[in-house]
């Protein structure tokens, strides 16, 4: 994830208490800037910019809830091919609608990105 705080310390946290390992792609230039659950914090300078990294970095998207950073990764990720499933009220043409709860979300990605594993 972007690995800063809010919604991007939690996903870390959350990965954390599963067991995984968590890479945090940062918009600074200073590696420290990263949230306390982020194990590999990757410095990039690049601002905004870092949104891409993100993207090609990830098996698929999801979108919550936010603002322009949000919606700009929402659509590098629709450009590029990746999954995107809307947890939020998006509406995004493209998007796959989460449904009303995260754990229904999560589990209609992680079988989307399977499938197109197989």
């Amino acid at each position: 994830c972007g690995g800063l705080g809010g919604v991007m310390a939690a996903a870390c946290r959350g990965a954390k208490a599963a067991g995984g390992q968590t890479i945090g792609i940062l918009p600074g230039k200073s590696a420290t800037d990263a949230n306390q659950w982020v194990d590999v914090p990757v410095a990039t300078g690049l601002a905004e910019g870092r949104n891409l990294l993100i993207i090609y970095n990830a098996d698929g998207i999801m979108a919550l809830p936010g603002g322009a950073g949000t919606l700009s990764e929402i659509a590098l990720a629709l450009k590029t091919g990746k999954p995107v499933v809307d947890l939020g009220d998006w509406r995004i043409e493209g998007m796959i609608r989460g449904g009303g709860d995260l754990e229904s979300a999560v589990a209609k990605l992680i079988a989307i990105i399977q499938e197109h594993n197989d």
